[in-house]
């Protein structure tokens, strides 16, 4: 069994950020990989690891799957100490600008090529939180789509994946046959960390970089000029206001109570 786990690199949550010419300016700020999608390369780890222990080899493998800079391999790393066995960064400077129609189709283009039987995604990436690549996936590979899994099931004879899906009314559980695409929440596991030995294994292990070329898309079908949405402005969020502060002489729950109902908190 082969599977994808679609990884991104985004700015650090703690990081300042800014727009620039429409777009989130990420070369002034640390990158790392995005937190979700450690949910999901920690999950299909925990599916394969006792499968191929159990077969006494690796023949269910774990392949990252990644769009962007060639910055990108330094979070791409990270997922393989994790113990992913490889990795395929799609890196080009036509993509630049691309939004998530765009980067849907060059993901779906080398998954269809790959011969892959699951892929993995975290809900969202923490840099735009829009939540729609892993149903975008599914649309374009003509796919099942499982969504918001808490937990996942594989049954390799059946070839079915299963997941108990959280909502707001509650679990659901929901099953598809493979080829599939699972996208798992935060909740789903606590990724592991890097082991020493993990984070040098990691350093042996193949990044497989490809142009658009290379991966048969044109430049003209992605990149700022192919994009479907675009930023058309963005402004600076204001500075925070001053708090205020009540000192209390007696009637300091007077002042509390009438501070809140200024607020209409009350």
């Amino acid at each position: 069994m082969k599977i994808a786990v679609c990884v991104k690199q985004v700015p650090d949550s703690w990081a300042e950020k800014k727009m620039v010419d429409g777009r989130l300016d990420r070369e002034s700020v640390d990158a790392v990989l995005n937190d979700l999608d450690e949910y999901a390369i920690e999950e299909v780890l925990r599916l394969v690891e006792p499968l191929n222990e159990a077969a006494g080899s690796d023949a269910h493998t774990v392949t990252l799957l990644s769009m962007g800079p060639d910055r990108a391999s330094e979070a791409i790393r990270k997922g393989l100490s994790m113990g992913a066995h490889d990795a395929i960064l799609v890196s080009d400077p036509a993509l630049a600008g691309s939004d998530a129609l765009a980067t849907s189709k060059v993901l779906a283009k080398v998954i269809a090529d790959g011969g892959f039987d699951l892929v993995f995604c975290g809900t969202e990436s923490t840099d735009a939180r829009m939540s729609v690549i892993p149903a975008m996936l599914a649309e374009r590979l003509g796919w099942a789509h499982l969504t918001f899994a808490g937990a996942v099931r594989v049954d390799l004879d059946g070839k079915k994946v299963e997941i108990d899906r959280m909502t707001e009314f509650g679990v659901e559980t929901m099953s598809a046959s493979l080829p599939a695409v699972v996208s798992v929440i935060e909740k789903i596991n606590e990724p592991r960390y890097p082991s020493f030995k993990g984070i040098m294994a990691a350093k042996k292990k193949t990044i497989d970089t490809r142009s658009l070329a290379s991966v048969g898309i044109e430049s003209s079908a992605v990149g700022a000029s192919a994009s479907w949405s675009r930023v058309e402005g963005a402004v600076a969020r204001p500075p925070r206001d001053k708090g205020v502060k009540v000192e209390d002489s007696g009637d300091g729950g007077e002042k509390l109570v009438d501070f809140l109902m200024e607020k209409r908190l009350v």
